[in-house]
């Protein structure tokens, strides 16, 4: 197995118009019960770091470091957390499977939305352990595509589905992380594990309008789409069907759309 993998989204603004929607509230809800306001806290895969500046604001006391692989999405983060007025945070360039910090140097080592797209996420999990301190936490949050619901029923949608799971794996990701997160942290050595789930749902005329958009852009636009052609599991015709898909989708009066998310709380 492969320790690196191709990120599949890309940073496309489509891509981005949901990275900035996310929050501490919406995306790591099951971990801010935790938090105190003196913790250090490593946010892996921080993307334009608005979780990192909400949880830099839930430990006043404390700092919160995050870390991306893009340098110019940590040049983002930067800038989101300046615009904020945090003085508690920093953010550097890093890849989970190789953390440039000493062993115990973090109170929680948290990534929402990392571990399906990482060659060995049993890896990555062992590298997050090391730098969390004895009896801290490594906390994690991915999505489920293959349990994606929406109602009603349009068929290409189907087809995006299996497209973007297919698409996801040949790059050396896991697009069903939610469901295996905890077998994962299980190998990687943890035993005292809090498992959960929870959704975002999208049914609102103005989340609909949101949802819908983004992903017909993000089909025809992003990286993803590049990526799909390329490798001969598509074309730009059908990608285009698809992207009229989401949009019939979203101009339906009683559309609902869910993605579930396998969490875990685990003890180092």
């Amino acid at each position: 197995m492969r320790e690196t993998a191709v990120y599949t989204h890309g940073h496309h603004e489509s891509v981005l118009r949901s990275h900035t929607w996310r929050t501490a509230a919406n995306s790591a809800a099951y971990l801010l019960g935790e938090l105190r306001p003196a913790m250090r806290i490593l946010d892996i895969g921080c993307g334009p770091g608005t979780i990192t500046a909400d949880l830099a604001a839930l430990v006043p006391e404390g700092r919160v470091t995050g870390v991306d692989l893009a340098p110019e999405i940590v040049g983002q983060a930067r800038e989101h957390a300046a615009g904020r007025g945090l003085v508690n945070t920093e953010f550097a360039v890093a890849d989970v499977n190789a953390l440039a910090y000493e062993d115990g140097s973090f109170d929680v080592v948290h990534a929402h939305q990392v571990l399906q797209h990482v060659g060995d996420p049993v890896g990555a999990l062992r590298e997050m352990r090391r730098v969390c301190r004895p009896g801290g936490l490594v906390a994690v949050r991915d999505s489920d595509y293959g349990a994606f619901t929406w109602f009603p029923a349009v068929p290409v949608l189907d087809d995006w589905q299996s497209l973007y799971r297919t698409v996801a794996r040949a790059n050396g990701g896991e697009p069903d992380a939610g469901r295996r997160l905890l077998s994962w942290a299980r190998e990687a050595g943890f035993t005292d594990i809090t498992p959960g789930a929870s959704v975002w749902c999208f049914a609102t005329p103005e989340e609909r309008a949101w949802w819908s958009g983004l992903w017909a852009e993000r089909t025809v636009s992003s990286s993803y789409a590049g990526i799909a052609v390329d490798g001969g599991w598509t074309t730009p015709e059908r990608l285009a069907e698809i992207a009229r898909g989401w949009r019939e989708w979203g101009a339906q009066d009683d559309a609902w759309f869910t993605v579930p998310h396998g969490e875990l709380l685990c003890r180092a």
